[in-house]
């Protein structure tokens, strides 16, 4: 079902967040070397904090970088939960400030009313990506691909035009926007970074297509991607 996963182990987070903002940076430069721009998406949380604050000292020309987010908690910019507060705070910083940075969220009261706006901003990205960085939840989902998303089908089907969408699910508690999977897997470099025993049993599950995870959006990811998952994990 996979088109491949390479698994990248490390003993502590901070060991693995600087080998992925390495391997990141390296996609990076080898988009500006090929086409002089280069395109990142990157996710929120917690997990990615370290990887993003090292990330952000990565030697390149960021002026030729772009980058967003594969999706967004609707709440303004300032509050705790933003993701794009997180990447202001961590990887827009120091020489990697001079980026280009494309939220997901506008001042509307939802996503839905938001939604051609930000389509349009999406639509605008040279995709394919040259790399997208994702998480996963416990439950297996990525991005704001939730199994129980009101948008969930139109979000994942491979033939999608939307690369964006709102989504509500009752397992979060306020509304998302999401990149679509026809948006995430158009990608050259495809990462997911997982921390703890916890989220390596659900990656297990996934692949194993155990219970409920055998529907999760992480499968149909590892199903219908054009490159190979690159897994980096820490206990």
């Amino acid at each position: 079902m996979e088109n491949g996963v390479r698994e990248h182990r490390y003993a502590d987070s901070a060991t693995l967040a600087s080998a992925l903002a390495r391997s990141v940076a390296d996609d990076l430069r080898r988009g500006i070397d090929e086409r002089e721009q280069a395109l990142l998406a990157v996710s929120g949380g917690t997990t990615p904090r370290g990887f993003l604050s090292a990330l952000a000292c990565e030697e390149l020309d960021w002026r030729r970088v772009t980058i967003t987010l594969a999706d967004e908690r609707w709440v303004p910019p300032t509050h705790s939960r933003s993701n794009e507060r997180l990447v202001r705070e961590t990887l827009l910083a120091g020489r990697a400030a001079a980026a280009t940075f494309v939220p997901l969220y506008a001042h509307a009261p939802d996503p839905e009313s938001a939604l051609a706006q930000i389509a349009v901003r999406v639509d605008a990205l040279a995709l394919p990506f040259d790399a997208v960085v994702l998480g996963l939840g416990n439950d297996g989902h990525c991005a704001s691909l939730f199994a129980d998303g009101d948008h969930f089908a139109q979000a994942v089907a491979a033939d999608a035009t939307a690369r964006v969408l709102p989504m509500r699910s009752p397992s979060v508690g306020e509304p998302r926007i999401t990149l679509t999977l026809a948006a995430l897997i158009s990608t050259r470099a495809l990462y997911l970074q997982i921390e703890g025993a916890d989220k390596q049993h659900t990656l297990t599950g996934i692949r194993e297509g155990i219970g409920a995870l055998a529907g999760s959006p992480l499968r149909i990811i590892l199903k219908e991607a054009r490159v190979p998952l690159r897994v980096y994990s820490c206990a």
